[in-house]
Parts: C-alpha cells; sequence; structure tokens
C-alpha cells in the first residue's frame, strides 16, 4: 500500500515512466488506499467517511484515474522547484503557519520543520494525525489559523 512506503512507488515513477511503474501507482486510487490517506496515523473513531468515500467517488469518474497518474508523475516538477521556494522563503521571510499532521508518510514532519531553516519565525505546530489532519483536527486548524492572522495581519 502507498501510505506504507510513502513517496517510494511515485520517485521510481519519476525515474522511470513505464507503463509497470504508472500502473503500479494505481494502487494508490483504490478505496482502500484513498480511506488508508484518512486514516493512517489518525485516531480512526474521528475520521467521518464523508472525505474518503467523495474523493472515491470522484476518483472513479471516466478518466480521472489518467489525471491522476499524469499528476502523480508531474509532481516531480513542485520538487525540482523546491529550491526556489526556498530562496524566496529566505529573501522574503512570508509570515507562515504549518499545522501539519505528525503521522503523515508523504508530508513527514522535517519537511515542516525545513520552512524554519528559510523563515525562522515560521510557525510550525503538528496533531496527532496523519496525511487529512483537517479531518480530525479541523476546529484546532482553524483556532490556530485565526489567530496567526489576527497576530500577523493585525486584524
Amino acid at each position: 500500500m502507498p501510505t506504507k512506503t510513502g513517496w517510494a512507488p511515485i520517485k521510481a515513477y519519476w525515474k522511470d515512466a513505464s507503463q509497470k511503474n504508472r500502473d503500479a501507482l494505481r494502487a494508490i486510487l483504490t478505496l482502500e488506499a484513498t480511506r488508508d490517506q484518512y486514516v493512517h496515523g489518525a485516531d480512526e473513531s474521528v475520521v467521518s467517511p464523508d472525505g474518503y468515500m467523495l474523493d472515491f467517488a470522484y476518483l472513479q469518474r471516466p478518466g480521472i484515474d489518467e489525471i491522476q497518474l499524469d499528476l502523480f508523475h508531474d509532481y516531480r516538477n513542485n520538487v525540482a522547484l523546491y529550491p526556489a521556494w526556498q530562496a524566496y522563503f529566505r529573501q522574503s521571510k512570508p509570515p507562515l503557519l504549518a499545522v501539519w499532521g505528525k503521522n503523515d508518510v508523504f508530508f513527514i514532519p522535517p519537511g515542516a520543520e525545513a520552512f524554519k531553516r528559510d523563515i525562522p519565525d515560521a510557525e510550525v505546530k503538528f496533531v496527532d494525525s496523519g496525511h487529512f489532519a483537517i479531518a480530525t483536527h479541523s476546529a484546532y486548524i482553524a483556532e490556530q489559523i485565526t489567530s496567526f492572522m489576527h497576530r500577523k495581519a493585525k486584524l
């Protein structure tokens, strides 16, 4: 299952865009994998099935699987832009709040902590959740955003 291996199958596809590697990513598009992205690392008892069931329903539309696979392949271009984004962060030091699922296997905590290297005043907070922290900690995240905006935008 992809969430158990994080980026490994996606990175394999970046290195070799063969049909075999593309087809291997179809496992991410199953109901089990979609659900796992919501519940892995989270308190499953507070995860509503509405989110992952809706996501899966959208994934079932004709042609969406191919679009998703194309997006997985294209994400390598985002990674290639990380140095440019980091340079912007170092130069501009925009206000930044990151509320992160500490159990996210795709965007792991060191990725959030890295913001502080470029923006020393960045606020990075972790919640006991996985990839979709908003599904389990929406009230807390909303409070953090509201507080951040009041402090930074002087609202």
